[in-house]
């Protein structure tokens, strides 16, 4: 019978127009070697973005150390947000006109940021190259690889989202280390230079593997479209919940350095913190990402993100050694990076998929908002409290579990109290 229906979907395949969207390859050599193109579109975008607490700890001890932590951390929360805002509007003319001249502009834009950041030495100059422009480039190639792999999987979506996510995951290991092992050699421009040279070869690849199974269908701009799915319950709670975790997630990426140096951990062991909390997301997303497929994507993003939540309070608050904070590191890395594997996963489960551009942008529009605030809240909190960081581990840790709760709310609105995979 198997055998019988290989066949069944093979000959439907064939005989069916390459554009109809009920029809998921689900795998082949166009649909992965497009995983691999997104990675690498990762690797380079949200990859960047996972190297903040690099940039906030250099920053503080070199050309901006006349700055307070939050006037510094803006810089950085602007690029997180410059990174998810720019959302709704990529998503359109994504829909209208495919990924390939999203991901042209994109790179040129990202590298060009990166360059020019290079040359910074002005706290403007770091608002303009790293807080603007080389985020608004970024999120043009993030949005091109989840939105374009997300059009030839379906049972598989959310193992092969989360492989391409998992770009980001390697970026943030790789970068940060490379980074601060060049910055002590050859300087803050020349590295980030290498760097920048690093993403436009890897761009070149992408520009290349990456394509849409579903020809572009251009359709006038409508605003009412990226409002329209507020208007559905699951997708306004999944929204507030994705709002909430956003306004939490990156805060440890940004100050868990920092935090882990005031309590008397050796430099050069707190500065591998980072890349271990990327590097454990990495088998976090890939992990998440099969589990979704088997268990349900919304039930894994609930648990993880709870889990995320209760380790910030119940590790993070309390550890005043070495040992707990290289512990809660990994284990967030984990449970956190559940959440770019699954979300846009979730989102495309409850979206028509030829609107999955506009649909995943507004999501990333809408929760950007919290990105932008976050870390300078909680490096205000800091300041507030003479440097001491317990206040800001538990604003990180309760708002993380609000967002989780949304979540679970969105599952109820799906399916009820019922047991059903979502």
């Amino acid at each position: 019978m198997e055998k019988s229906s290989e066949k069944d979907l093979s000959k439907t395949l064939q005989t069916k127009p390459p554009d109809d969207v009920d029809i998921f390859p689900d795998g082949g050599l166009k649909a992965w070697t497009v995983v691999i193109g997104g990675w690498c579109l990762l690797f380079v975008s949200s990859g960047w973005i996972n190297c903040i607490g690099v940039f906030q700890t250099y920053y503080e001890q070199n050309q901006l150390k006349n700055y307070s932590p939050s006037t510094t951390a803006w810089i950085l929360s602007l690029e997180t947000f410059m990174m998810f805002a720019n959302g709704a509007a990529v998503g359109k003319f994504y829909d209208n006109f495919g990924p390939f001249y999203v991901m042209l502009f994109g790179s040129i834009l990202h590298v060009f940021g990166v360059m020019m950041m290079s040359l910074s030495s002005e706290y403007y100059q770091f608002i303009l190259a790293q807080g603007i422009c080389s985020p608004l480039g970024a999120s043009c190639l993030f949005y091109a690889a989840i939105n374009a792999a997300s059009t030839w999987f379906k049972k598989r979506r959310a193992l092969a989202l989360g492989i391409v996510v998992s770009g980001s995951s390697v970026g943030g290991v790789i970068l940060p280390i490379f980074l601060q092992r060049l910055f002590a050699k050859v300087g803050f421009a020349w590295s980030v230079r290498a760097a920048g040279f690093l993403m436009l070869g890897l761009c070149v690849i992408a520009q290349v593997t990456v394509k849409s199974r579903l020809p572009p269908k251009p359709k006038p701009l409508n605003l009412v479209e990226f409002f329209r799915p507020l208007k559905e319950g699951p997708f306004l709670m999944i929204t507030c919940g994705g709002f909430f975790f956003f306004w939490g997630m990156f805060v440890p990426f940004n100050y868990v350095i920092a935090e882990a140096q005031k309590i008397g951990m050796n430099a050069e062991v707190s500065s591998y913190l980072l890349a271990m909390l990327n590097g454990t997301s990495l088998f976090g997303r890939i992990f998440s990402g099969w589990l979704g497929d088997e268990f349900g994507r919304l039930n894994v993003t609930i648990f993880m993100s709870f889990l995320a939540g209760i380790l910030t309070l119940a590790l993070w608050l309390p550890a005043k050694g070495s040992a707990p904070i290289i512990a809660y590191a990994i284990l967030y890395g984990f449970s956190s990076g559940a959440y770019i594997s699954l979300v846009p996963a979730v989102i495309a489960q409850i979206s028509p998929i030829q609107e999955i551009g506009v649909r995943s942008g507004s999501f990333f529009a809408l929760t950007s908002l919290a990105t932008l605030t976050g870390n300078p809240i909680a490096g205000a909190i800091t300041t507030r409290q003479n440097g001491a960081f317990s206040g800001l581990q538990i604003f990180t840790g309760v708002i993380l579990i609000v967002g989780s709760t949304f979540f679970l709310l969105g599952r109820v609105l799906i399916v009820g109290f019922k047991p059903q995979v979502v």
